[in-house]
Formats: structure tokens, C-alpha cells, sequence
């Protein structure tokens, strides 16, 4: 697939391009066959698909039109004025980049003129949304960082955001690349204008739009397969990653989407962090809004991976990555170059570079997040808030003398367990549970008088151990009981917890006591099926579903003894040492990532 020539050379970014050379033929072979491969693996939508998206946005745009009437007639306008009100959507992300893939989410923009609030956003335009045909799982969040509202339209994931201007009127024609538009706006319209703004600015900013959109889809498909992409648990999110290819494009402009992705894995996996990744040169700060800048700000010097908005205010994309994440994500890379290397030296196929992640067989050693709540709207909000807080729980563990690493797994597992006891109930918050209570059907329970039913999501994060120094004697014990318990005090602190129908539990397991449903089929690749720990059943007080946490017994109650027999100390109550036994003859064997 080549690119055309251009006829003088040309900056892309900060620097000049290390080669204005065009694809070999070679790399154009290599090119359409990734493209063949991408077809393999999924990640294109077919035309149904595309035109049921075309149709959302359709019936979402007419949506936002008349959520703006309806809020400018409230304020008593003329139906004249309020019709000129307008109100547009701007989509942004892996849809705007043109590189979305069956069953992701469209995020949207709805800009509305000033005299619409972020409160008519959520008591206004929320229940205009969930009375339309083919809507539902609409949830809002409006004390999100950036207020949002989530939602499934006909099939579809569409998250919406709203950003109100200093305008008395919402145009069709309006454009979102002038900065003037920022002028008095609060920090969370500017943070959702943000995203179509970089959206457009890295469209702008490439050599080659189509180039870009094969490479990223490419390294988008990679980065999921191998459990690396999530902002919110400190990895590269969708633009992040969609920052990185564009500045490879620019320093190779001419080159096609195989010789593109070749050379991102080479120059990532080496780059000098942290130095940034810059599109182009960062402004000034005209209206007087924060920008990234190391030399000023303390915080911005903290910045492990930082890539850069390339537009005001510049920003960093990468706050969030950890000591852990870094050290994953470059590993990775480094397994993806060698993958390369043999693509285009030896022949293997594309399909090795996408090879699924192995990370519930890379460590002996698993902390395991329980979310648990009595409905499942409640578990939506609950879980999502815990998952937001996971990235701390990582950062405290970084700081424990024998971690080497806490590497967060990016998807929680959710489950629907039907209990018919309340022991069962207590069994299911700590996934310790039968495959026939698993597989209980909400009749066969039903038939019980105190049937209940809970629902949980489960996190993982692997724990990669460092050995005790040559000549120690002993089982090594692993204290993180404060982590786990600051942890949960953190998150029961969220202003939505309710005790009453709300638990949250942090629990150590070993790789063999991982359930089988973490893995793909189902089954544990390294056990056999009749050599499958028993689930254990511990016998508790009746207590109700989802109970408040207890905060009074002491390490040496009964509760606590009946747990020492276990290899590992789990933290029942939040006063409970969360301890890893490690014993001596496998030390030397903990598993690094």
C-alpha cells in the first residue's frame, strides 16, 4: 500500500522525519498482509453494523435539537429563539479516528449554548433519552471527573458528554478549533471539549490519514489482546496509543501501514522516558489555563510516559501510568518487536503479534477485588466506582519492599449468583463458590424461602514476589494489610456507598485457586479437571446479602482461626494482617512479569 510522494520535503511535528523513503516491496506485501489479517481477526465492522452507527447518530442528533428546545422554552424563549438554539453532537475517539471495531462504544459531544446547564444535561436530556425506542442501560454520572452519561442505543454503547458555550446559539456550521471558544468555560466543559478537539488535531497532524487509521487499528487490536489498554487502570487509553502512531507516521511519512508498525514497536520500546511525545511544539497559554510544563509544575515532573494533547491547553494524556504499568507495557513492546522482527525476517505470520495475553498463568501470586451489590444497577455504579480507585490499591503496593510489581488486569468479571441460603451469600462475595450453586438457575432458587441473589464484579491484579536474599532461612511473610485496608477505607469513603447494599473484599489467591471462568473455555489451562481445588466452604453467622463490613473483632477470633489453616491469611474484617506465606523451596521461582 504506498503512500504518495511528496514533492518537497516537509516537518511533521517536532522534529524532521528520520526517512522520507516509501514502502519496499517488501513492506507492501507485509502491509496487505496485515490488512488480510485484520479482516481474520474481526476488526473491521460490516456494512449492517456501519449504517446501524450512521442511524444512532442520526436519531441522537435529532435528540439534542430538541433537548435544547425544550430546555430554551423553560427559560420562557419564544418557539422562534428556541428552534435557533440548536445544539450539535461531536463524536470523538476510535469512531471519530475511524477505527472502531465491532462492539465498541461511540463516545459523543453534545454542545449547547449558554443558557443550557450541565443540570439540564442530567434531569433533562437523561429522561428525554431512556423514553426513546431501542434506548437502554442508561446511567448518568455526574460526579465523574468528566460527568457523563452511559447508555446502549439499539445495540450500541454511546457515551455522552456535554460542554456549554459562551454562545446564545448552537450554529450547524460551528467548529470546535478555535481556542477563543474556551474563554470562560469551568475545567470540566474544557476537559470534554478536549476530546474532539484532539480527535481533529491528530486527523490534522498526520501525513497520511489512511496510513494512520491501518497502523492504529493494527496496534489498537494488538494493545487489547495483550490486556494493555485502559486509561482508568494506568495503561495508554484509545488516544493515547492513537498519539503514539501518529508521531511514528510523522517520522516516517511516506511509509505504509506494515513499515508504520514495524518501526513503532522499535522506537516504543527503546524510547527514553520520560522524555515526551510531542505532535507539535506546546503553546502559550493565552486565556490562562494550566498546560503541561515539567520546569513549573511538580506534578507534570512525576509524569512516567507522558504524552501530550496537541491542543490548548496541552495536557498530559498519561497521568495515570504507575511504575507497573510502564514496566508491562514496555515488556510488551519489546515481545512485539521481536514479533516483528520474525514477520519480516522469517516469515511468520501477523497473527503471532496478536496472540491473546497470558496473564493469568504469569504469576504464582493474585490479589482478587470482589464488588458486590444487591442489584445490578447498584453493582454498575459500585463496581465502576471501585475500578476507578484500583489504580491507588497498585501505587500502594508499588511501595511494599517485596513487590516487584502489582500488575492490574484491565476487564472485571461480572457474575449473577442465585443463593438459596445466607451462607452461600457470604461464599459468593469471596468467589468461593460450588459449580452448582455457579450454574443454579434464578427458578431452581426461587423455590426456596430465602433465596437471594447477588451480583458481583471481580478484579485481579498479579503480584510478581521478589525472593528473600541468598542465605535467608524461614517462609517469607508479606504484609500489605495496611494497602488493602487504606484501599477499601478509600473506597467506602465514595458519596453513593451504602453499607446496607454495598461489600466490598480483598483476598490473596494463589494462580491454582484462580476460577475457571478467568480463563478463555473456561477451564484452568494448568489443572486438570479432577485435580480442581474444592471450593471452600466457611461456615458464618446468618448474616443479610450484602452485610456492613465489621470492624470489632480482633486477628485472634474464631473467624480468624478457622482461616489459619489456609496457605494464605485472608482479610475477613478490615483489622485482619492481609500476609503472603511464601515458603522457602519456591522463592527462587515467583514468577517476574
Amino acid at each position: 500500500m504506498a503512500t504518495a510522494t511528496r514533492e518537497r520535503p516537509q516537518q511533521w511535528g517536532v522534529t524532521n522525519p528520520i526517512s522520507l523513503d516509501g514502502p519496499s516491496p517488501k513492506e507492501e506485501a507485509l502491509t496487505k498482509s496485515l490488512m488480510e489479517e485484520l479482516r481474520t481477526q474481526n476488526a473491521f465492522e460490516d456494512e449492517d453494523q456501519i449504517k446501524n452507527r450512521e442511524v444512532v447518530l442520526g436519531r441522537i442528533s435529532a435528540l439534542v435539537k430538541n433537548f435544547v428546545f425544550t430546555v430554551s422554552k423553560s427559560r420562557g424563549m419564544p418557539d422562534a429563539v428556541a428552534h435557533a438554539s440548536g445544539g450539535k453532537i461531536f463524536t470523538f475517539g476510535s469512531y471519530q479516528l475511524g477505527v472502531h471495531g465491532p462492539g465498541d462504544d461511540i463516545d459523543c459531544l453534545l454542545v449547547v449554548p449558554k443558557h443550557v446547564s450541565r443540570n439540564d444535561f442530567f434531569t433533562t436530556f437523561l429522561p428525554m433519552l431512556q423514553e426513546i425506542q431501542g434506548v437502554t442501560q442508561v446511567m448518568g454520572v455526574p460526579q465523574a471527573y468528566v460527568p457523563i452519561i452511559k447508555s446502549k442505543f439499539l445495540g450500541v454503547e454511546v457515551d455522552f458528554l456535554c460542554a456549554r458555550l459562551g454562545l446564545s446559539s448552537i450554529p450547524d456550521d460551528l467548529e470546535l478549533a478555535d481556542d477563543n471558544l474556551l474563554k470562560n468555560l469551568d475545567e470540566r466543559c474544557v476537559r470534554s471539549l478536549g476530546g474532539p478537539r484532539v480527535t481533529d488535531e491528530i486527523l490534522r497532524l498526520v501525513p497520511n490519514v489512511e496510513v494512520f487509521r491501518d497502523a492504529l487499528r493494527c496496534i489498537k487490536l494488538w494493545a487489547k489482546r495483550r490486556a494493555i489498554y485502559s486509561k482508568v487502570l494506568g495503561f495508554f487509553g484509545g488516544v493515547a496509543w492513537a498519539v503514539l502512531v501518529a508521531r511514528i507516521c510523522q517520522l516516517y511519512p511516506n511509509q505504509a501501514a506494515g513499515g508504520i508498525v514495524s518501526r513503532f514497536f522499535m522506537i516504543m520500546h527503546q524510547w527514553k522516558w520520560p522524555q515526551p511525545v510531542l505532535l507539535k511544539p506546546i503553546g502559550d497559554s493565552p486565556l490562562g489555563v494550566k498546560v503541561w510544563n515539567p520546569k513549573l509544575y511538580l506534578q507534570d515532573r512525576l509524569h512516567r510516559m507522558p504524552l501530550i494533547t496537541p491542543v490548548y491547553p496541552y495536557m498530559c494524556l498519561t497521568h495515570n501510568i504507575s511504575a507497573s504499568t510502564q514496566e508491562v507495557m514496555i515488556q510488551e513492546c519489546k515481545r512485539a518487536a521481536d514479533v516483528v522482527i520474525r514477520i519480516f525476517v522469517e516469515g511468520a505470520p501477523w497473527s503471532e503479534l496478536f496472540e491473546k495475553h497470558d496473564f493469568f498463568s504469569r504469576y504464582r501470586y493474585y490479589l482478587q477485588v470482589v464488588a458486590a451489590a444487591d442489584s445490578a444497577e447498584n453493582l454498575t455504579k459500585w463496581s465502576g466506582s471501585v475500578e476507578s480507585k484500583l489504580r491507588r490499591l497498585v501505587l500502594e503496593l508499588e511501595f511494599v519492599k517485596s513487590i516487584k510489581l502489582a500488575h492490574p488486569y484491565v476487564t472485571g468479571f461480572e457474575r449473577v449468583v442465585h443463593c438459596i441460603d445466607e451462607e452461600e451469600v457470604s461464599e459468593v462475595a469471596f468467589n468461593r463458590i460450588s459449580d452448582a450453586v455457579a450454574s443454579r438457575t434464578q427458578e431452581e432458587a426461587a423455590k426456596e424461602p430465602h433465596y437471594r441473589t447477588v451480583y458481583t464484579t471481580t478484579f485481579y491484579i498479579g503480584l510478581a514476589i521478589s525472593p528473600e536474599p541468598a542465605g535467608y532461612v524461614g517462609p517469607q511473610r508479606l504484609d500489605i494489610t495496611y494497602q488493602t485496608n487504606e484501599f477499601k477505607r478509600i473506597c467506602q469513603q465514595w458519596e453513593l456507598f451504602d453499607v446496607s447494599v454495598m461489600e466490598l473484599h480483598v483476598t490473596p489467591v494463589k494462580n491454582a485457586e484462580l476460577p475457571n471462568w478467568v480463563f478463555e473455555g473456561g477451564v484452568h489451562p494448568g489443572l486438570k479437571a479432577s485435580k480442581r481445588p474444592k471450593p471452600t466452604r466457611v461456615r458464618r453467622k446468618k448474616q443479610p446479602p450484602i452485610s456492613p463490613v465489621e470492624t470489632s473483632p480482633t486477628p485472634q477470633s474464631a473467624e480468624f482461626a478457622k482461616h489459619r489453616r489456609r496457605f494464605w491469611s485472608l482479610p475477613i474484617i478490615p483489622v485482619t494482617p492481609l500476609l503472603i506465606a511464601i515458603p522457602p523451596q519456591v522463592q527462587a521461582q515467583v514468577h517476574t512479569a
